[in-house]
């Protein structure tokens, strides 16, 4: 089995705001990416809602689609 990586401690809202840029962050790399539910070890429900939160958030131009 390969070796994995130590999670960062992410607060999960009980709601979640495309909005809220700062929280949506935390769920993509460096390159822009969203992280699988394995990576940051939120529930399936929850991974939804900050995936479609995120994609919103790309088409207001809050986040960008493709890090620089």
């Amino acid at each position: 089995m390969a070796h994995q990586a130590e999670r960062e401690e992410i607060e999960i809202k009980k709601f979640v705001d495309y909005k809220d840029t700062a929280y949506l962050k935390q769920f993509t790399n460096s390159h822009a990416k969203m992280l699988s539910k394995r990576r940051t070890g939120i529930p399936a429900l929850k991974q939804r809602a900050i995936a479609t939160a995120i994609k919103r958030a790309r088409f207001m131009a809050l986040l960008p689609y493709v890090a620089a």
